[in-house]
């Protein structure tokens, strides 16, 4: 019997209940869409901060992309950044040898950064929680530094000079107001969003989850943890390198800090923030705490990590699940609290 043979046969003795659950995941709530209607505001209502959209939406992939491997997965990464700045570079080296076409930009990107995801999945697959912890760190830091060493490539420390995006379909310009910019990069956000979606609400989505909670015991039931540990781990690498890319052709610059720890660690923050294995968690995040540092920034140029840093406390303490999990318990609460005064008043 073939493997196709053997899905085909468990996915018609999977209980109906499994199939149910996977399909309500699947439908579309009024919530999101009134979540996606809402990002074309800016265009309207905030114009002149476009330029701080598109940088939202950029980190809003990045830190969808750390979710599906964090949140999802249990697989924790100090070192997502390498896969950021590798595609950085990519989209960069490939404009400035010629080509500055964005969308097969992001293509080749993507795939560099998920080749070096796969070539680094075979390690990542075998370790789990701490000795996890220092080995994404440690690449990241590998990497970032051999990007440093080979100043002719990259530039350096002076960042890599030159770069130059083409008109977003040979007729919009990446301009300095950021319409081009935040269009491209909300278009490139949702769409990879809507595959994220699929792949989480889907068996293989169910596996990842089984392995976020006890990765040891999820053979037994036929599911290959290593080898979904790859696959998770390229895809998040992927995106993240499409997210490298993005930022590359819309501020037509990259430096060594793509792929720096600090880069790591403000995606890690963002995920925490709007709370891991929800999807929108890493959204939520990235909109909160961009429009915070740009806040907090203007107010004291110095010290706004002092206020980034609080106001991290602030939801690990009182919204341990984060603000999108804060927000679900408020929502429960609200309908059970409906559900009893109903209760109440019948007869």
């Amino acid at each position: 019997m073939t493997s196709d043979s053997i899905a085909a046969a468990a996915r018609e003795t999977a209980p109906a209940g499994a199939r149910d659950f996977l399909r309500g995941q699947i439908r579309w709530r009024w919530s999101e869409i009134v979540f996606w209607l809402a990002t074309l505001l800016p265009f309207v209502l905030a114009p002149d901060y476009l330029v701080l959209a598109s940088q939202v939406a950029i980190s809003a992939l990045f830190a969808l992309s750390l979710d599906l491997i964090l949140g999802f997965s249990g697989i924790v990464s100090l070192g997502h950044a390498a896969y950021f700045g590798v595609g950085a570079y990519t989209a960069g080296l490939i404009s400035v040898w010629g080509w500055g076409e964005p969308l097969t930009g992001l293509v080749v990107a993507g795939i560099a950064a998920g080749l070096v995801g796969y070539v680094t999945s075979f390690v990542i697959a075998r370790f789990r929680h701490l000795a996890l912890i220092m080995i994404t760190l440690g690449f990241g830091l590998l990497l970032q530094e051999a990007a440093n060493s080979a100043g002719w490539l990259t530039g350096g420390f002076n960042g890599l000079q030159g770069i130059h995006t083409w008109p977003l379909l040979g007729k919009f310009e990446f301009d300095l107001y950021g319409y081009t910019a935040y269009a491209y990069a909300l278009a490139g956000l949702f769409l990879i969003f809507l595959v994220a979606r699929r792949i989480i609400h889907s068996p293989f989505g169910l596996a990842l989850r089984g392995i976020r909670e006890n990765g040891a015991r999820m053979p037994a039931i036929g599911a290959p943890t290593h080898s979904h540990i790859r696959t998770i781990y390229t895809i998040a690498a992927i995106i993240a390198g499409i997210a490298g890319a993005m930022l590359t052709q819309s501020t037509e610059t990259v430096s060594l800090e793509a792929l720096g720890f600090q880069r790591s660690a403000d995606v890690l923050v963002m995920l925490i923030l709007g709370g891991t294995g929800k999807l929108y968690g890493g959204i939520i995040g990235a909109v909160v705490y961009m429009v915070a540092r740009d806040q907090f920034a203007g107010l004291n140029p110095q010290y706004w990590y002092f206020w980034i840093g609080l106001l991290l406390i602030a939801v690990v303490m009182f919204l341990p699940n984060g603000i999108l999990g804060g927000l679900e318990l408020l929502a429960e609460s609200a309908k059970a609290q409906w559900a009893k005064s109903k209760w109440a008043k019948t007869p």
